[in-house]
């Protein structure tokens, strides 16, 4: 493991003021995100958890986190709405990576409870609501007995990342978000899953750059944009994970 030791104080949402991670030289194999785990998990121990999607860049993380933390605890917001290819790679996952503890996280509704409450198919006449109910708050609920949270959050992913940082004061769920692979470019991901021979979504071969859940997520012929495919048809790029505003209560 490497040994990062840094004189900052440990970080709360309350005393937090800037990433301690601004002069960080990232010029490394991992692009500082090494660093910046082993600091994580230093410094927050079992109180921070990995909200992972099992995405490409969920790929790289779980690798790195494993030679951090070899117990780490993640978890998967299932939504229930995910691709089987999805759920196939979760036990790939666990069974390369057997220590890490990987949850499930559920909604309080079921599919059927929601369709009665709020209508069928609620992500085709209210997306937002629907990420709220089977996302954004069960992520609420892991994180309110965790100091922080680990993202797989990229700088190039899209405009409304660009200026994720490291360490960040989560306005949304009143957190610390650490997002180790800030600098790290498609190229880098791809680089790194190939060269460890680590298990990923089969359907990033069949023109899926993101993938979430399957009523939400199309396949990609014409654009270079990682977060193209999502949400075909509405003025929506993100769940709302990533965002401070609560319009999709």
């Amino acid at each position: 493991m490497l040994i990062f030791i840094m004189s900052v104080e440990t970080l709360n949402y309350d005393n937090f003021t800037t990433d301690p991670f601004k002069s960080l030289n990232y010029d490394d194999d991992t692009k500082g995100a090494l660093r910046v785990l082993d600091w994580a998990y230093g410094t927050y121990g079992n109180s921070i958890v990995y909200s992972c999607s099992f995405g490409a860049e969920s790929m790289v993380l779980i690798d790195l986190i494993s030679h951090v933390k070899a117990d780490a605890k993640i978890v998967f917001l299932d939504t229930g709405l995910h691709f089987e290819e999805t759920y196939e790679l979760i036990d790939r996952v666990k069974e390369r990576y057997p220590s890490l503890g990987i949850e499930l996280k559920k909604p309080e509704l079921t599919l059927d409870e929601q369709a009665e409450k709020q209508g069928r198919a609620l992500w085709g006449s209210d997306p937002g609501k629907c990420c709220y109910i089977r996302k954004i708050k069960p992520l609420e609920d892991v994180l309110s007995g965790a100091a922080a949270w680990i993202s797989g959050l990229r700088r190039e992913q899209s405009e409304s990342r660009q200026n994720t940082d490291f360490v960040n004061q989560d306005e949304r769920f009143e957190s610390i978000k650490v997002c180790p692979l800030i600098h790290w470019t498609h190229e880098d991901v791809w680089g790194y899953i190939e060269k460890k021979d680590l298990p990923y979504n089969v359907l990033h071969d069949q023109n899926y750059p993101s993938i979430g859940c399957i009523p939400c997520t199309s396949q990609v012929f014409d654009s270079e944009d990682s977060r193209a495919g999502r949400w075909s048809g509405f003025d929506k790029t993100e769940c709302g994970l990533h965002t401070s505003d609560d319009d999709s209560k």
